[in-house]
């Protein structure tokens, strides 16, 4: 099951995606490489870190934040169908 959280401050944003299983992984980077190609704006961090129970989290970092970062993390959560984020 992919999890995510997305987290803002005031010029900072940042959504971690995380999965379990090999084939998440591979959709979601496929889902996050490809609309992140479609924008100027690139992240100023992106990293994986594994989690405890065998879970990975692909977690997205921009600084200086403004409303296209909103639509970019948008963009990417409705393309995984994801309805919740915390």
């Amino acid at each position: 099951m992919i999890d995510t959280e997305f987290r803002s401050e005031e010029r900072f944003a940042r959504l971690s995606i995380a999965y379990d299983t090999l084939e998440e992984k591979e959709n979601v980077s496929s889902h996050v490489d490809s609309i992140i190609a479609k924008y100027a704006r690139k992240p100023e961090e992106i990293y994986t870190t594994k989690v405890s129970n065998g879970k990975e989290v692909l977690v997205i970092e921009y600084h200086d934040s403004d409303r296209e970062i909103g639509d970019i993390f948008e963009e990417i959560i409705k393309s995984l169908n994801i309805t919740c984020c915390s």
